[in-house]
């Protein structure tokens, strides 16, 4: 029977005999671990930053009427051209109406849906800034600015103002940064806008925009729903656009060609919508989890090495206890529990070196234009992060000392005693 006491007691005397040795070890298990935690936790942090920049404001289904080329063509209606090989060039898209048909109960239908966290409607339109003699071609977009601020966090791009001011202003809007820039307008001021018919309405400016995509920022501005009908003299029933936000955005697809067979419609899943920035995606988390694991990797082979030379170093001490009477396993766990104490007080010390730089990058200010509410580097203080690392410390500091100790407790002593 082991008797621990007696075990854990010569492990200790052993540690602090040659505190330098096990300080050099547990130090070496502290910044394995720490610039592991340090790393993952910036570099997903970054990641998800820039995951959020599109996704936060890209719904998980658009729905839509798309503008597509007639099937049939009327050559093709003819019963003389039946059995003839027609061939047509430059065929135009039938006319067809950009509203969703039964816009209201369809979305009343999907709000009903347990996967769907919400379905809100939308009116696209294009429209021209008139500000004295400047007209800059644009988008109107009408919205439930409190809806979009709940699914799509809109709010989070608002750097002047907010969507309630918009949501109370009958005749808001809110403007892009880009477009407020060109043409000198802020907050409280108005600009008029003209629709494509013609016909001119003044909106004052309730909120600025600023999306971080400069393309989006220099024609983009939004209206409440009933506002953007009122300019184009539609009813209320008339909608463009629907956007899903779903609770798992894994059933984004399945339920798009679901939409798209029952009402008819074009329904676009984030996916597909945004496929080369999911590319982007996957290769910069391959690279982040590859440097990772490297890095552990590194840190174990040097754990490995230090406390093999502290082992080695000790072999004077293994023949003084086996010929004492210590047996070849009370050898191996005096040795192990050696390394898996080291592991434990450099794993934890590694824990709070990575929390602390974690920290300390997580204050230092980043300013840019195009994550206007980004104020510091993002950091992931994701525990599952804290949790492999202090697993792999002690997976690695007991590898580490299992190996040598292993060996060490197969040795005579009486060849140790005979080598000195």
């Amino acid at each position: 029977m082991v008797n621990w006491p007696v075990i854990l007691s010569i492990a200790k005397t052993h540690l602090f005999s040659k505190i330098k040795q096990t300080a050099t070890a547990a130090l070496g298990v502290t910044f394995g671990i720490g610039a592991y935690i340090t790393l993952v936790s910036f570099m997903t942090g970054m990641n998800k930053m820039l995951d959020d920049l599109i996704l936060n404001q890209t719904p998980h289904i658009h729905i839509y009427n798309e503008i597509e080329p007639s099937k049939e063509q009327p050559i093709t209606l003819y019963d003389q051209f039946e059995n003839s090989v027609n061939i047509i060039h430059s065929i135009k898209p039938k006319l067809g109406q950009k509203k969703i048909h039964n816009a209201l109960p369809i979305i009343k239908y999907l709000n009903e849906n347990k996967k769907i966290k919400g379905a809100i409607p939308q009116i696209k339109t294009q429209i021209f800034y008139i500000s004295g003699n400047i007209e800059i071609g644009g988008n109107l977009t009408g919205i439930n600015p409190i809806e979009e601020a709940k699914l799509f966090n809109i709010g989070d791009y608002i750097i002047e103002g907010s969507p309630e001011a918009l949501h109370n202003t009958d005749n808001g809007i809110l403007l892009g940064a880009g477009l407020a820039k060109k043409m000198s307008l802020s907050v409280g001021d108005r600009v008029q806008i003209s629709t494509i018919k013609g016909a001119v309405f003044p909106l004052k400016i309730v909120g600025i925009y600023q999306s971080g995509i400069s393309d989006i920022d220099d024609i983009q501005s939004f209206a409440n729903i009933k506002t953007v009908q009122k300019i184009m003299g539609e009813a209320e029933n008339y909608i463009t656009d629907i956007n899903v936000k779903l609770f798992d955005i894994n059933y984004a697809l399945p339920l798009s060609k679901k939409i798209e067979q029952q009402f008819d419609l074009k329904a676009i899943d984030v996916n597909t919508a945004n496929a080369q920035f999911e590319t982007g995606t996957t290769i910069r988390n391959i690279i982040t989890y590859a440097v990772s694991i490297t890095l552990l990797i590194v840190a174990g082979f040097g754990i490995y090495n230090i406390l093999n030379m502290l082992i080695y170093e000790k072999m004077n001490d293994i023949a003084i206890l086996k010929a004492t009477g210590f047996s070849g396993e009370d050898v191996q766990l005096i040795f192990m529990s050696m390394a898996v104490l080291i592991g434990l007080i450099g794993g934890l010390l590694g824990l709070i070196v990575g929390f602390g730089l974690s920290h300390i990058i997580d204050n230092v200010p980043f300013k840019t234009q195009a994550l206007p509410t980004i104020e510091t580097f993002p950091v992931n203080f994701n525990a599952w992060f804290y949790l492999i690392g202090i697993s792999f410390a002690m997976i690695s500091t007991f590898l580490a000392g299992y190996l040598p100790s292993n060996k060490a407790k197969k040795i005579d002593p009486v060849h140790i005693i005979r080598g000195q």
